[in-house]
């Protein structure tokens, strides 16, 4: 069966780094429809796409308010997914999500949390200012 897990989550001063990693296993990420994502929810707010990767991470695809700072990778060794978040702020406090969708239609669904079918845990990000 498919499991994401996710770490490398912790707490940092504003403009400070973190690199979350996505463990994937029971599932093909390299199959060439489909995607890997990165979501973030806050207390009392909607869960977000933050960044995504598609055509076997030929291209990817951001949220504008990460743009420039975030950075989604794999390692296909691994069989991992990366998220490389650089000057980082305090509203990128939440806990992030790595998520797996079998096919995504259409470009703009790709931060949208419905196409995706297989979610990790979660792994806390604090950022203080």
């Amino acid at each position: 069966q498919v499991q994401l897990v996710e770490s490398g989550g912790g707490s940092v001063q504003a403009g400070g780094s973190l690199r979350l990693s996505c463990a994937v296993s029971g599932y093909s990420y390299r199959y060439s429809n489909s995607v890997m994502g990165w979501f973030r929810q806050a207390p009392g707010k909607e869960r977000e796409g933050v960044a995504a990767m598609y055509e076997i991470g030929r291209s990817t695809y951001y949220a504008d308010s990460v743009k420039g700072r975030f950075t989604i990778s794999q390692d296909d060794a691994k069989n991992t997914i990366y998220l490389q978040m650089n000057s980082l702020k305090p509203e990128d406090t939440a806990t992030y999500y790595c998520a797996a969708a079998k096919s995504v239609t259409m470009e703009w669904l790709l931060l949208r949390p419905g196409p995706y079918n297989y979610w990790g845990q979660g792994t806390q990000v604090s950022v203080s200012s």
